[in-house]
């Protein structure tokens, strides 16, 4: 519905489930997800708490209400860095990606630790919500592999990636993402996938320990040339 369209009960909902997505992120960042209350929320919002639950009726719906706001946030983060690259300078389009995961999920680690740390205790995203936002960063980077590999510009040898039934599954994937890049860059392209969130986590939770390195940036950014490299940018 559009704005003109809308109601002013409408826009009064948008604006309630706006703030409730604000609090409950708050409550994420001092509290962690397991410890998420709409009790609390309902509290910090100025309502009864009866009143919450004609908006949000549980604390999974919660949950869920904050995965795919967080994931559509770090969407919008990388489509904001990649709107200012070149979209025939592939490495650089990675690159943003990359800096702008890392740059979003510093900013927002309790978020981050939501969507990419350990479960919260009895809940499950629902896929039919959060699957299409989860995977917009991922379909930016496949989107820079396939235009790279239409353009010619992906330098990788002609390799095997494993057993015949790799094949199949990386066949099927090419099919359901429309794509024509061949196995290696698909697997390649997993692997600077896994890496380039596995390294974010590192720093976002504190792997590396605190007195490691002067500059955490300076390591990232060696990472994030390594995975450039390896999918033959």
């Amino acid at each position: 519905m559009s704005d003109t369209a809308s109601t002013p009960r409408s826009r009064a909902r948008e604006q309630t489930m706006r703030d409730i997505v604000r609090i409950g992120r708050e409550h994420l960042a001092t509290d962690g997800a397991a410890a998420l209350s709409l009790r609390a929320v309902a509290r910090d919002l100025g309502v009864v708490s009866s009143a919450v639950y004609r908006y949000v009726e549980s604390r999974d719906e919660l949950l869920t209400l904050l995965v795919i706001d967080g994931y559509d946030e770090l969407g919008n983060a990388v489509d904001a860095a990649l709107a200012g690259v070149d979209p025939a300078d592939h490495a650089a389009r990675m690159m943003a990606i990359g800096r702008s995961v890392r740059a979003w999920a510093l900013a927002e680690p309790a978020t981050y630790a939501l969507l990419f740390g350990s479960p919260v205790p009895g809940y499950e995203a629902p896929a039919e919500r959060t699957t299409g936002p989860g995977t917009r960063v991922i379909g930016r980077l496949v989107e820079v592999w396939e235009a790279a590999w239409v353009a010619g510009a992906i330098d990788l040898p002609d390799e095997s990636v494993g057993p015949r039934r790799m094949s199949r599954d990386l066949a099927r994937i090419r099919r359901e993402m429309g794509i024509t890049a061949p196995d290696v860059v698909i697997a390649r392209g997993m692997l600077a996938w896994a890496g380039l969130f596995g390294c974010t986590s590192f720093e976002v939770f504190g792997q590396y320990g605190a007195d490691a390195f002067a500059e955490p940036k300076d390591l990232f950014e060696h990472h994030l040339r390594v995975l450039v490299a390896t999918v033959g940018l």
